[in-house]
Parts: structure tokens; sequence; C-alpha cells
């Protein structure tokens, strides 16, 4: 996510509602959740629940305890208290050394090792003179790290183009996929490669979820990022966000896709029922701009949806900074219905 097109987040306020399923304990020893169940700047949340039991949330780079972190981590055992761990990226990439742009982590395990996606600024231009973000792949053995890049960018380009990494392997093919995108453009797939540090040679780029340039006030799709892919049922679903994160202009809110493929193509909310719009979890008086979610299943198959949202009540954590730009995390159960995702409503 870019820290200058800052989008609004919108967050859904969770009932007292006590998990099920989670890491350690049962129904009733465990604490409810209460929103913001993290309640700092936490930006692009990912959340996974890792073999060692602990629920891990990885966020966009931010200052902790007076020091910046290039990527936030938190754990936790039931979802509702959080403890702060130490960047999980502490080394810069000797390629993007002396930036401070360290965007949207997210974070697979396999086979014990850990993978971080992440974007982030280059110090000079690469890829045939282009200068904007870049695609990066870091690992380590631990979900905290930490971890180390792997060396050089996955991959380059202009502006803010390639950001918002999600890896995923497809349960009906045995690919690795990872998916990105913004800059206004599409949100895309690509095959990685075995190692899962590459993409695949001559694996193509499918363009999944294109833009909609209309300027009305309940379209949220002029620009489209945060791209998280569940399966369930026999379908592929996207979730994505848009339009703007952050800042005095922020207009943003969470949309839903889905797919019998991993890769395509996807018929949007809008598309399949004929709403207006693909929208699934935005803005309330409270809760600003939530967006850039990730999803996650507890041990008894419960949905979450993890995501950040502004709070009206303290929208930023300095005078000296943009309004809307303070986003904590919320967290909030999903529901799904006729073949399609519900979040409970912010409360």
């Amino acid at each position: 996510m870019t820290q200058n097109l800052l989008r609004p987040a919108l967050v859904l306020t969770l009932p007292a509602l006590l998990l099920a399923g989670c890491a350690t304990g049962d129904a009733t020893s465990r604490p409810a959740l209460a929103n913001p169940v993290l309640n700092s700047n936490f930006p692009d949340p990912t959340l996974i629940r890792a073999s060692d039991g602990y629920y891990y949330a990885y966020a966009t780079q931010g200052e902790v305890d007076g020091k910046m972190h290039n990527i936030q981590v938190a754990r936790s055992r039931d979802l509702a208290v959080w403890e702060r761990l130490n960047d999980a990226l502490p080394q810069k990439p000797a390629w993007a050394g002396r930036t401070q742009d360290f965007w949207a982590p997210h974070v697979a395990e396999h086979d014990g090792r850990f993978y971080l996606y992440y974007s982030a600024k280059p110090d000079v231009a690469l890829d045939d003179g282009k200068s904007g973000l870049c695609l990066a792949v870091a690992t380590a053995d631990a979900p905290q790290g930490p971890f180390r890049d792997i060396g050089k960018p996955l991959q380059c380009g202009d502006g803010f183009i390639n950001i918002d990494p999600m890896s995923f392997d497809d349960p009906a093919t045995g690919k690795r996929l990872l998916y990105w995108g913004s800059g206004f453009g599409a949100i895309k797939v690509r095959e990685l490669s075995a190692d899962r540090i590459a993409f695949k040679a001559d694996s193509p780029v499918v363009d999944l979820v294109a833009v909609i340039p209309d300027e009305s006030p309940d379209n949220y799709q002029r620009l489209v990022e945060g791209a998280w892919v569940v399966y369930r049922n026999g379908y592929y679903y996207l979730f994505y966000s848009g339009d703007n994160c952050c800042g005095p202009k922020a207009h943003y809110a969470v949309m839903v896709a889905r797919s019998r493929n991993a890769t395509g193509p996807f018929e949007t909310l809008a598309q399949a029922t004929g709403a207006k719009n693909s929208v699934i979890l935005e803005a309330d008086a409270r809760w600003i701009a939530p967006g850039h979610n990730s999803v996650i299943e507890d041990a008894n198959g419960r949905s979450f949806i993890a995501y950040h949202a502004v709070d009206s009540h303290r929208s930023r954590d300095k005078d000296s900074d943009d309004i809307n730009s303070r986003r904590v995390m919320l967290i909030a159960e999903l529901n799904w219905k006729n073949g399609w995702p519900t979040a409970l409503p912010p409360r």
C-alpha cells in the first residue's frame, strides 16, 4: 500500500464475540474480541495461523515505541489479545537500503520455512530504468523472523503497480501463485517457481479484476488493490479493496469476486447480483475507510476478516501527520450466505 496514496480503511467492529477453536483453551476461557484489537497504526494487516499455535499479524512499516519497524509483526493465542514483537525485517535489503518504503507484507509457511512477500522502493532505478516500487521476497526459519531478503527484487516497474503481493497454493492444480497489483490497473496473478522466490519462466500474467472509471460515490473500484484469495466449497473468493485508503479524501471499502478457477475469470458480487457495487465492508460514523483485509479460519472452520480502518476519534498519531493516516487493526467474523461472504457490521 502506498503511504502517499493513503487508502481509507473501514473497520468492522465486532460485537462481544467469543472465538471458537483458537490456538489454546476452550470457548469459555477465551476473551471476547473488542475492536480495535490492535490500537496503533498497523496498516494492511496479514493474518496467518502458524504451526507453533500462534496467530501472527504482519503490517506495513510503522513506528513502534519510537523506532521504525520495516515490517511490523504481532502475535496472539486467541485473536483478541496481541503482543508486539521485534521488526520482522530488521535488515533492509541491499537494493533498498536507503529508502523507507516497505509495504503490505504477506507471509506463508511451507515445510517449516516462512516466506515474506512485500513491496519496497529501490535505491536506484531497476528493470530498464524504472524506479517504482518492487515486489520482493524474504525468508526465515520462524514466523516472527528475522526475515532476510533474497538479495534482489522479484519484479520492478513504474509507480505503484507492483504492490500488495499475496501468495496462494491452488489446491486443485498444486500451482504456487502470486497475486498483486494496483497502480490504477487490474489485480494480477502469475505462477511462482517451485522455490517460491521467483516467477516460473514463461508463465503468463493474468489480469483478474479491472478498475471501473466511474466518479459515482458508490464506486470504490476506481483503484483496486490488496488481493486476498480463499478457496471454499468449489469457489475461489478474491477479496480486494479500493479506491483511496487514506488522507482527506479517504474512500475505501472491501469488495469480493469469485471464480471456479484460481486464475479466473472472476465474477464480482455486483456482476452476480446486480448490486450497485461489490462491497461487503465500508465506513460508518466511527470507522473510516475500512479495507486491505486478510481472511483466516480457526480450528472449527469459522472465518474471520482482519482489516485496517481509521478511528474517527483519533485519525492520526501526530498533528503533523495527514488526516486519516492512523490505521488500526480490526477483526470481525465472516458469515457465508448463498455462496457469498458477509461481514458483521461495525458498531
